[in-house]
């Protein structure tokens, strides 16, 4: 019975039966109540559908736009990421925050959530505890945040220019990020990718420089879909021979979204919540609540703008 609801899941976020948001939800639903029966294989598949998605969205995107979205946003990501890597040293250390997780989740909340983590876990030489504490508390916030972030936006009557640009910032994975910004429209949609994956390129500064600080001869992966990504939008710009196999290409990228948010939330159960505990998900809680609030203050005073 529960694989039959799992693979029954799957194959509704994959029809566009599930928008982003509900898959996530219906994945949620699945985990919390449910023992997953392949939970090591769905988060190794929600990996690489994750980034093939991002490829295939990049299919749908104009260079130009993205040159010059990315641009503005290196900057703001670049102010963004040391500031909060800061506050999280902070908080971690205001609620007796074990160093390395309180590490992991500040970096988690500041670069890009879980592949930040997963960047830096080895680096720091975390443990498998550490490694599942912060993953668990940036994922249970990630999920909370495409479900909610849409919302706040039409009610704070957010243009898309900014929704894209304040889910960018503030939403911790790339998987919400791009679903949030894809409920609330395809200008969203461009500059949430777009500045996202300006976001996720400080993986490897901040690897590199944790490295060196630590004295760490680990190997640093490097986002290499990225560079995929940027391919795609140069071949969708300068080659318009292709434009339907580029329309198709962007929307199963949209459908394999959906089925990455399902993954997810069914990899989120009751036994993670557990693991996380209270000290840990409070600084998360506490570090995410601060930059979601003054990068919304200042994307709607006008302070940060595209």
């Amino acid at each position: 019975m529960t694989k039959n609801l799992f693979f029954a899941g799957i194959i509704l976020a994959a029809s566009g039966l599930l928008s982003p948001p509900l898959a996530l939800g219906a994945g949620l639903v699945y985990g919390l109540l449910l023992t997953h029966p392949y939970h090591l294989d769905s988060k190794r598949l929600a990996k690489f559908l994750l980034q093939a998605s991002v490829v295939c969205l990049g299919f749908g995107m104009n260079l130009g736009e993205v040159i010059q979205v990315g641009r503005s946003g290196f900057l703001y990501t670049a102010l963004g990421i040391a500031f909060v890597l800061a506050l999280g040293w902070l908080l971690g250390r205001a609620l007796d925050v074990q160093k390395t997780q309180s590490f992991l989740i500040a970096a988690g909340t500041a670069i890009c959530g879980g592949s930040a983590i997963a960047a830096l876990g080895p680096v720091t030489e975390a443990n498998e505890e550490e490694m599942a504490v912060s993953l668990g508390t940036v994922f249970v916030l990630n999920s909370v945040a495409l479900l909610i972030f849409p919302a706040i936006g039409a009610a704070m009557h957010l243009s898309q220019t900014q929704f894209g640009l304040w889910s960018a910032l503030a939403i911790h994975d790339t998987s919400s990020v791009v679903g949030a910004a894809a409920k609330y429209g395809a200008v969203a949609l461009a500059i949430g990718t777009t500045v996202k994956l300006a976001r996720s390129l400080w993986i490897v500064p901040v690897a590199l420089v944790t490295a060196a600080v630590r004295k760490s001869k680990t190997r640093i992966h490097l986002p290499w879909f990225i560079l995929y990504f940027c391919i795609a939008t140069v071949m969708s710009s300068y080659m318009p021979q292709l434009h339907v196999a580029y329309s198709e290409a962007y929307r199963i990228g949209k459908l394999g979204l959906a089925v990455t948010l399902f993954l997810i939330g069914s990899g989120i159960s009751r036994q993670t919540l557990k693991e996380v505990g209270v000290r840990p998900m409070l600084q998360g809680m506490l570090l995410w609540i601060v930059v979601a609030g003054l990068s919304l203050f200042a994307i709607a005073r006008g302070l940060i703008h595209l």
